[in-house]
C-alpha cells in the first residue's frame, strides 16, 4: 500500500486527513464509532480562555449542497480542556492540534501560552471579532493578520502554528503572506463563507444570528481555487479543507498545492467520512503507481501551460 504519512510543520502525521475543528468536538464521540488513533490529526473544537455558551439557537440551518451555522464557538474553555480532554485525546495515537480564538490580542497570545509544548500543533482561528477595532475580524486586512499571528506566536517557543485563513477577504494569497509574515508556521484555508438562508414563511432569517457561515460540499470549488492561490504566494505549507466528501476531493486540494486537508460538515453527513477518505487515498494511491501521498502536494498543471 502506498505510503500516506505527511511531514507538516515538523509533525509526522500517519496521513494527511485531519479533522476540522467545530465538527468533531474532542473526538470522543466518534471514537465509539471507529478508532480515531488512525487519523493523520484532530483539530479541536474553538477553545477560548473563558467557557462560552455560543450563540441562541436555532444555529444550524441546511441548504442545498451546503449548511450555515452560528455555533458561536460554544466550548468549555482551555483550562477545562486541559484537564479533561487533552490527555486521553493523546492516548489515541492522533496529532492533536489545538484550534483557539480570542476576542483581542492578548486572548490569543495568553491561550497559546497555555497550550504551548502541551498540543502538536494550534490552529488560530482568526475569523473572530477584534471587540477593541469596531468588531471586524480580525482575519480580513492583511495588516491584522499579520498583527494577530505575530502575537500569537510569541506565545509558542515549542509548538508550531498553523493560521486558518478566513475566505471573505479581497485577496487569500495577501492574506496568507502576511500570515507568514507574522511568524506562520503554515496555514489552513478556508473558513466558513458568510451566508444567509430565508423562511419564506415567516420573511425571516432562519439563523437567530441572521447569518451563519457556509461549509460543505457546495463550496469546494472557491476552496480548491483559494488554496492552489495561497500555495503560490507563500513558502509555508498549506492545509486544505472546504467540502470535502471523498478522497477524489481530498487529492484535489493536494494537486492544487495543500500538503495535507481537514475535513468538517462531511462528518455530519457521515460520521464514517474521514476513514473512508483515508482508505480510498490508499486505494487511489495504488491504482494510479503513487508509492507516498506527499508526491501529490502541488503537482496541478494549468491549462495553456
Amino acid at each position: 500500500m502506498a505510503n500516506l504519512q505527511v511531514n507538516l510543520c515538523g509533525v509526522t502525521l500517519k496521513n494527511p486527513v485531519i479533522t476540522a475543528s467545530g465538527t468533531f468536538g474532542f473526538g470522543r464521540e466518534y471514537h465509539e464509532l471507529y478508532d480515531i488513533g488512525t487519523l493523520g490529526g484532530v483539530s479541536t473544537k474553538g477553545l477560548t480562555l473563558e467557557p462560552r455558551l455560543g450563540n441562541p439557537t436555532p444555529r444550524i440551518a441546511e441548504s442545498r449542497g451546503v449548511i450555515l451555522n452560528a455555533v458561536g464557538l460554544q466550548n468549555p474553555g482551555v483550562e477545562h480542556f486541559i484537564e479533561c480532554d487533552l490527555a486521553w485525546l493523546k492516548s489515541t495515537g492522533t496529532a492533536v492540534i489545538a484550534n483557539v480564538a480570542g476576542k483581542t490580542l492578548d486572548d490569543y497570545k495568553n491561550i497559546c501560552e497555555k497550550l504551548d509544548g502541551l498540543v502538536d500543533m494550534v490552529e488560530l482561528n482568526i475569523s473572530c471579532p477584534n471587540v477593541k477595532s469596531g468588531g471586524m475580524a480580525f482575519g480580513i486586512k492583511p495588516e491584522t493578520v499579520e498583527e494577530v499571528t505575530r502575537y500569537a506566536k510569541s506565545g509558542l517557543k515549542k509548538t508550531p502554528l498553523m493560521v486558518k485563513l478566513s475566505p471573505n477577504v479581497e485577496s487569500i494569497a495577501a492574506n496568507a503572506q502576511a500570515a507568514e509574515r507574522g511568524g506562520a508556521d503554515c496555514v489552513s484555508l478556508i473558513n466558513t463563507l458568510t451566508g444567509m438562508a430565508i423562511d419564506i414563511e415567516r420573511r425571516r432569517p432562519i439563523i437567530a444570528n441572521n447569518t451563519g457561515g457556509v461549509s460543505g460540499a457546495g463550496v469546494k470549488p472557491i476552496a480548491v481555487r483559494m488554496v492552489y492561490e495561497a500555495s503560490q504566494a507563500v513558502k509555508i505549507p498549506v492545509v486544505g479543507m472546504g467540502g470535502i466528501t471523498c478522497a477524489e476531493d481530498a487529492i484535489e486540494f493536494l494537486m492544487a498545492g495543500a500538503t495535507a486537508v481537514q475535513v468538517g460538515t462531511a462528518n455530519f453527513t457521515d460520521p464514517l467520512a474521514c476513514p473512508k477518505i483515508i482508505k480510498g487515498l490508499h486505494d487511489w494511491c495504488d491504482r494510479h503507481g503513487v508509492q507516498n501521498v506527499s508526491e501529490l502536494t502541488g503537482t496541478l498543471q494549468l491549462n495553456g501551460k
